[in-house]
């Protein structure tokens, strides 16, 4: 299993256990928010890498 697949179940794992909690649109918003929020951090050579890895595992 990848890291990216690790990370994207532990945010869905979160934001499923955060529901009763904070509801359900701002547990939506944690499981989408924060990948979103991560990917922009990285600077424009990390981006630039990690799509050219990604266009790769999907056979392009």
């Amino acid at each position: 299993m990848s890291t990216r697949t690790k990370i994207v179940i532990g945010g869905v794992a979160v934001g499923l256990l955060l529901m009763p909690f904070i509801g359900f649109w701002m547990s939506l918003l944690v499981v989408v928010g924060v990948p979103v929020v991560a990917y922009f951090a990285l600077d424009p050579g990390q981006r630039r890498r990690l799509r050219r890895i990604s266009r790769k595992e999907i056979g392009h």
